[in-house]
């Protein structure tokens, strides 16, 4: 008994530093290592704009992570939910006082930095539906009040990123969220009735899409029906991939990029950039280094007492893999460009941010992996 509830309570500053996943923190900081040589290189060579900024918001950013980590996993259980309205919040705000940009509305001045509430609204989904779970009786899982509260916390937030429009960001929501009601149990037969019932009503769902979100399935489909136009970003994409071959053009040697044929290079084509600098067998080490955090994040929360930091960690986990399955895709022309950054890699502060509050959180499970939340 007075075991269980030395485990409960704060542990020590050394415990915690001792209890720090070393092999995630160290993927996490070689990664970021390699994401300021990369956007070194979209910048030609020199210490610019975007080279600075990515710099900074990692110094910032990765201090954060680690502070995160150190607070006591029932606080991230406590504030599951204020965290999710908060964003819900933000994301009310963004539709009334954001900053319109390229006929979008997603972005809000935080002065330091331009911020994206629904890049944090991937990990708040995360959170708060692992602390509903965490709560939920196994005999309730699959009661229809229970699956109208989880599709209601996921539908929510949703619609207001659809209408910013950012059907990108609603579609990884969603998978966040879906995730999560498969690992919390919901049966199924669930998951293949709502998927008969999606592919029912696609056509009505595509009517309501809007003329460059159909062009870019169509563009999908046939790259080279606009080559100079709806589908030069794809097109340049693959030749800069395939121009890379086995062993890459060398660093800072990349034609497509330097020679300005691909566009958005420092954002959702980063990949394409260092595929073409370090070939096939840079691409398997970026990858290799995605495996060991994803690897790492799945560890901690087999480890975990708490069913809360089981859901989070392996959501996240999840979540993680999708972001970059479907930035390689939409680079490899395998899946329409929807705007998906590649986590860390591509310049961005709020997915950054985002990214960096999920890993302190999975952090701060490993640290607490012996607590147990009532």
């Amino acid at each position: 008994m007075f075991q269980n509830d030395r485990l409960n309570n704060e542990i020590t500053l050394f415990e915690k530093i001792k209890n720090l996943d070393y092999i995630l923190v160290t993927s996490v900081i070689l990664l970021s290592i390699v994401s300021v040589f990369v956007m070194y290189s979209t910048d030609g060579g020199e210490i610019l704009f975007h080279t600075k900024n990515h710099f900074v918001k990692l110094s910032v950013f990765f201090p954060l992570m680690i502070f995160i980590a150190f607070f006591n996993l029932k606080f991230w259980h406590n504030f599951s939910y204020v965290f999710y309205f908060l964003v819900i919040l933000l994301l009310i705000w963004v539709s009334f006082f954001g900053i319109k940009s390229s006929g979008s509305q997603r972005w809000l001045d935080a002065y330091l930095f331009v911020l994206q509430p629904s890049e944090l609204m991937k990990v708040a989904i995360i959170l708060c539906l692992a602390k509903y779970y965490h709560r939920l009786k196994i005999e309730n899982v699959n009661s229809l009040t229970s699956i109208v509260v989880v599709l209601s916390i996921i539908l929510v937030p949703i619609i207001f990123v659809i209408s910013q429009p950012d059907l990108g960001t609603s579609i990884l929501i969603a998978s966040s969220g879906l995730i999560i009601l498969w690992l919390g149990g919901v049966k199924i037969k669930y998951f293949i009735y709502s998927f008969i019932a999606f592919l029912i009503s696609l056509p009505f769902i595509i009517s309501f899409l809007k003329p460059y979100q159909k062009l870019r399935i169509l563009t999908f489909l046939d790259p080279d029906r606009d080559p100079l136009g709806a589908g030069y970003q794809i097109i340049q994409s693959k030749i800069a991939i395939g121009s890379g071959g086995f062993e890459g053009k060398g660093f800072l040697k990349g034609t497509q990029s330097y020679l300005d044929f691909l566009p958005e290079k420092h954002t959702d084509f980063i990949f394409t950039l260092f595929s073409e600098e370090f070939g096939f067998i840079g691409s398997i080490g970026l990858l290799l280094l995605y495996s060991i955090i994803i690897f790492r994040i799945i560890r901690i929360g087999s480890i975990s007492r708490s069913n809360f930091a089981r859901l989070f960690c392996f959501g996240y986990a999840f979540a993680i893999f999708i972001y970059i399955v479907v930035n390689l895709s939409m680079v490899l022309g395998l899946l329409p460009i929807v705007g998906s950054p590649l986590p860390i890699m591509s310049y961005g502060g709020s997915s950054m941010l985002a990214t960096m509050i999920g890993f302190g959180i999975v952090l701060s499970a490993k640290i607490n992996h012996k607590q147990i939340i009532s």
